[in-house]
């Protein structure tokens, strides 16, 4: 079957989407997008992958996509970060047969994306861009997609989309941030740069940015003339959140909160959509809001089907209960403490309990205290502060105020106790040992006394393929492949009568010895 490209891709293998949960770290796992489908959500994405980990690491491929594969869960978009074509390639085409179409990250704006140089710090490098999307358009069997940051220029953002779409990407979902616009500085998204770039392309385009609300949906929908609408951060600080109860103003077209009822809130409520949104409200696309331990239960009996690393069940347990967490504070350290699936059901039926008899105690007429809308025990996203309102209030960051209260060598209260249980420690970055990159995998060659000596420069785990690969020698290493050989070819002359073993390694060697690297 011929690969489909843009609109058709979208329509026919897609289905159309138009309700989608972002790629999220550690958080968008199969359990929780099965959750998310049930509950209105069209199309969701895989955690953000690493391509050259995903490339050389059999049971990183195995964890994060190979055992996760359920009929249920398509339309599958796999997203890889990566800034290597090969590289990228190599990944792709390891997931190709599990997902229905490859995403390349150039939107995360994150410290450790600008370290690893990938996500929204490739944005300036077009060439590079070029021959990546390229490449897997001629090689893949399923569609390339991409996700982006917008420049400050329109003009610059929409050459930008021209040239993916020219290079071979399929579909588009614009984040209308800059890559400097995050965390307290994330300010408002920009509809204007989304609407140029659906109308200057020829393929689907998703958008991202100021999504409060259903109804902000539809009106995004509508401005900007794009296909689907996502969001993959915390939208709008909690000054520009539009609430009565908030103390800001309420968004034009989104219903006001009259009389909220203690179960269930109704349709319309202004909201985050995922990341956040989608992790304090899986049944937000469905336009209602119910009671926490609804949704936790029915995750909690997917997790038992499809299970998944306990640190993402007990992440998505703290993000739905997080209101009543703050409330009922004795069951939250119990959550952070227990071990088991068994025992993070046994704490959220506690939570469930709690909040039963809060409910029986509640006043006929009384309303939410704080700045929620609606009671604890309603699935509801948590708004964080921004930063004019933090200024506003006088309040001070925690690195501030660790930074007056820590010692003269302004060291954090986290290295300081480090450094009281081991005194002889430093901080100092010109004392920490550089070590030499293997030239294959680009891992550190941990030990000098060995990797700085490997014949062929690499780490030891690449070294030993190699060497095996040759029958060669790696003194450095210890491995004495070619060695050994030699010596057994002489043994077995010394032995006319011994029957010659079949050869199978690639320079010669048993089956035994190939087994044994294996």
């Amino acid at each position: 079957m011929p690969k489909l490209q843009g609109f058709e891709f979208w329509s026919r293998t897609l289905g159309g989407a138009r309700h989608v949960v972002a790629p999220m770290v550690d958080q968008s796992e199969l359990a929780w997008r099965l959750l998310s489908r049930r509950h209105g959500a069209q199309l969701c994405y895989t955690p953000m992958l690493h391509a050259q980990v995903f490339v050389r690491d059999a049971n990183y491929r195995k964890e994060n996509l190979y055992c996760e594969v359920c009929p249920e869960d398509r339309p599958l978009i796999v997203q890889f970060c990566a800034n290597d074509p090969e590289v990228f390639v190599q990944a792709a085409l390891l997931a190709q047969d599990y997902c229905d179409a490859i995403d390349l990250n150039l939107g995360c704006p994150q410290m450790i994306a600008k370290r690893g140089h990938y996500g929204a710090f490739l944005q300036e490098e077009w060439d590079l861009l070029q021959s990546m999307i390229l490449l897997a358009h001629e090689k893949l069997s399923v569609p390339v997609t991409c996700k982006i940051r917008v420049f400050p220029e329109i003009d610059k953002t929409v050459r930008y989309a021209q040239m993916l779409e020219k290079a071979g990407c399929q579909l588009l979902t614009v984040h209308g941030r800059t890559k400097e616009q995050k965390g307290p500085l994330s300010g408002a998204a920009s509809w204007e740069h989304i609407r140029a770039v659906r109308k200057a392309v020829a393929i689907p385009v998703f958008a991202n940015g100021n999504i409060r609300c259903l109804q902000d949906v539809e009106r995004c929908i509508q401005d900007t003339g794009v296909q689907g609408v996502m969001s993959a951060a915390p939208d709008w600080p909690v000054n520009q959140v539009v609430s009565p109860v908030l103390g800001v103003r309420w968004p034009e077209g989104c219903p006001r909160l009259s009389s909220p009822s203690p179960r269930v809130a109704p349709q319309g409520l202004p909201s985050l959509l995922p990341a956040e949104g989608n992790l304090h409200n899986p049944a937000l696309f469905e336009g209602r809001s119910p009671a926490v331990w609804e949704l936790a239960e029915e995750y909690l009996d997917i997790v038992r089907q499809h299970p998944c690393p306990l640190s993402c069940v007990r992440a998505h347990l703290f993000k739905l209960w997080h209101h009543t967490l703050q409330v009922h504070q004795q069951l939250r350290e119990e959550l952070a403490r227990v071990k088991t699936l068994e025992g993070i059901a046994a704490v959220s039926q506690a939570l469930k309990l709690r909040c039963q008899e809060d409910m029986s105690r509640q006043e006929e007429g009384a309303r939410p205290t704080g700045d929620l809308p609606f009671f604890h025990w309603i699935c509801q996203p948590c708004v964080r502060p921004g930063k004019s309102t933090k200024e506003s209030s006088g309040g001070r960051s925690k690195r501030a105020l660790e930074e007056e209260e820590g010692s003269t060598d302004g060291l954090s209260k986290n290295k300081q106790k480090k450094q009281l249980r081991n005194p002889n420690k430093t901080f100092d970055p010109s004392l920490k040992p550089k070590y030499a990159k293997c030239d294959q995998c680009g891992n550190p060659k941990l030990s000098c006394a060995q990797g700085n000596r490997c014949v062929f420069n690499l780490c030891r785990g690449c070294c030993k393929k190699r060497a095996f690969k040759e029958t060669a020698d790696c003194p450095g290493h210890g491995l004495l492949f070619k060695t050994k050989l030699e010596k057994s070819l002489t043994w077995k002359g010394t032995q006319p009568g011994l029957q010659e073993p079949q050869q199978t390694g690639p320079g010669g060697f048993s089956e035994i010895v190939g087994s044994a690297l294996a």
